[in-house]
């Protein structure tokens, strides 16, 4: 195993989220790829001739089997997340597992208690948490506090006759609230610490998950925050944050692409606040890689996986009531 230089890392799968990863690692320092595993070896061929990924297993096992590989990025559908990282942990690698790690706060205890054991890294992959604007975000909601209410939304539209798309699969884990929900409350949850009280609505779709998610959230000191998402609305992304001391919005709060926050204080006009570019995949990565090779924890661990899951488990249980 290589104990210093570049983290040699190994990718599950070739979904289609990998290419925005590889964009990050590319860029990013302390961070080799060097394999990729596919169940459809042909298919793993010709994603590492792409990419310039050295070799190609033709099963996850094979990879996780790997002793070149260190860390392993698994980008699968939501119901495999955690039963992966558990074997992907067990086989001595570190992982970054995509978001979101599980809908089920005892799985995730499970995942990082197999962490624990293996005394190997695990990290739910909120990207959108490295990027600049988020920590700008962070630095000016303090400015405007006392929070009073935080808005947040994201949703696309999935194409009719996609039926077979696995956002839209219940055994799978699919659903509105899990794919760009997540993200909402991932913000909500930052801003405003861990939610008293969750209220949801959804409305269902496709093979049983939720297509629309609307929920409101209770936070201490009387914080609201609310936010929707869906599969069958235009492309949207936003998040408001209204203090006692002025509002702040964010028309790309979580792919960042084009950073930019407006900034409103009682009697004054908008001001614009420029935000520093720069690939989220890339900082996560070089984060986790820092941590493999001894520099401290990374930014995102249990604490902050177990919070999301709770949340995500609350607000399902809401709208089913």
């Amino acid at each position: 195993m290589n104990e210093s230089g570049a983290v040699r890392w190994g990718i599950l799968s070739t979904a289609r989220i990998n290419e925005k990863l590889l964009a990050g690692a590319r860029e990013a320092d302390g961070v080799e790829v060097v394999a990729v595993g596919s169940r459809d070896r042909e298919r793993g061929e010709a994603f590492a001739g792409r990419h310039g990924i050295g070799r190609v297993h033709g099963s996850y096992e094979d990879l996780l089997a790997d002793d070149d590989v260190e860390a392993v990025y698994i980008p699968l559908p939501n119901s495999l997340h955690v039963p992966w990282s558990v074997k992907a942990l067990e086989a001595g690698k570190h992982v970054l597992c995509e978001k979101p790690l599980s809908r089920r706060t005892a799985d995730v205890e499970a995942a990082f208690d197999a962490a624990d054991r293996a005394g190997r890294i695990l990290m739910e992959a909120f990207m959108w948490r490295y990027h600049p604007q988020t920590e700008a975000v962070v630095r000016l909601a303090r400015e405007i506090a006392p929070l009073r209410v935080v808005r947040a939304a994201f949703g696309f539209t999935i194409a009719e006759g996609d039926a077979g798309n696995v956002r839209l699969q219940g055994d799978l884990d699919g659903g509105a609230l899990m794919d760009v929900g997540c993200y909402c409350v991932s913000a909500l949850r930052l801003l405003c610490g861990e939610p008293e009280h969750v209220r949801g609505l959804a409305v269902i779709g496709g093979d049983g998950v939720d297509v629309r998610f609307v929920g409101a959230l209770r936070f201490a000191g009387s914080v609201l925050g609310t936010f929707d998402c869906g599969f069958d609305v235009a492309p949207r992304g936003s998040l408001e944050v209204v203090g006692a001391g002025g509002t702040l919005v964010a028309q790309d709060p979580w792919h960042g692409l084009a950073p930019a926050l407006a900034l409103t204080r009682p009697g004054e006009a908008p001001e614009p606040v420029t935000v520093v570019a720069a690939n989220p995949y890339r900082l996560e990565l070089e984060d986790l890689s820092r941590a493999v090779r001894g520099g401290g924890d990374p930014r995102l661990g249990r604490d902050d996986a177990l919070g999301q899951a709770r949340a995500i488990e609350m607000l399902y249980a809401a709208a089913g009531s």
